[in-house]
C-alpha cells in the first residue's frame, strides 16, 4: 500500500455510517500517521447480506473505493455466542430485527444467553485501492464471556455484557478504557493486521 513514491498512504476512506466506529478507527488509525475520512453522504453502501464477516466488509469497501477513487476500508463485525450456535454473527446488528437500536439488540442478546457461556468478537476488515487494484481482508477476534449483569457506559453495541479474557479481570468491555480496549479488541486486532501489512 504505497504511491509511486514508496510513500505508504496517508488517508482512507471509511465505508461506515455509524459513527461510533469512525472515532474507533480514527484512534486506531491516527497514531500510524493514517488520517481517516467519513464516507460522503452520496455515496450508497450495499446491504450486508453476506453470511460470513468478509462478505459484508470487502464490497463496502470496493463500492467506497469506486464511488471516490479514493482507497478505502469497510470492516464488518459482530459477537458470537457459543450458547447461540454462533450466532447473532453477521446479523448482529439487527438481532432485533431490521432497524433494531443498539439497545433492542443488547436487551434480546441478555435474554438468551446465559451468564458466564462463552463470546467472542469478531472484525473482518477489508482495504481496497482502486488505483493498484489491490483489494485485501484482515482478520481480528476478542474471546471472553457473558458477564452477569450489564455494567460499563463505555463502547457500544454488546460491549456492556462482554467480559474479556485478555484482561484476567470482571470488567465488561465497556468498563475498560478506550486505550485498554484498543489493546485487546476485535477491531483493534485487525487494524494492527492492516497495519503490519502497510509496513512491508
Amino acid at each position: 500500500m504505497a504511491d509511486e513514491n514508496g510513500t505508504p498512504e496517508r488517508s482512507l476512506m471509511l465505508a461506515t455510517r455509524n459513527p461510533h466506529k469512525v472515532v474507533e478507527m480514527r484512534r486506531l488509525l491516527e497514531p500510524a500517521g493514517i488520517s481517516v475520512e467519513p464516507l460522503p453522504d452520496d455515496v450508497e453502501l450495499p446491504p450486508e447480506d453476506g453470511v460470513t464477516f468478509a462478505d459484508n466488509a470487502l464490497p463496502k469497501a470496493l463500492a467506497a473505493a469506486a464511488a471516490t477513487g479514493r482507497a478505502a476500508i469497510a470492516d464488518d463485525s459482530g459477537i458470537e455466542a457459543a450458547a447461540l450456535g454462533g450466532a447473532p454473527g453477521v446479523h448482529s446488528a439487527r438481532y432485533a430485527g431490521d432497524g433494531a437500536s443498539d439497545e433492542e439488540n443488547l436487551a434480546k442478546f441478555v435474554d438468551e444467553v446465559p451468564p458466564d457461556s462463552r463470546l467472542r468478537y469478531v472484525c473482518a476488515l477489508a482495504y481496497v485501492n482502486p488505483e493498484t487494484g489491490e483489494e485485501r481482508v484482515f482478520f481480528g477476534d476478542c474471546r471472553g464471556r457473558m458477564a452477569h449483569a450489564q455494567a460499563g457506559s463505555g463502547g457500544f453495541g454488546y460491549d456492556p455484557v462482554f467480559v474479556p479474557d485478555a484482561t484476567g479481570e470482571n470488567r465488561t468491555m465497556a468498563e475498560l478504557t478506550d486505550a485498554e480496549k484498543d489493546a485487546i479488541s476485535h477491531r483493534g486486532h485487525a487494524v494492527r493486521a492492516l497495519l503490519r501489512w502497510i509496513r512491508l
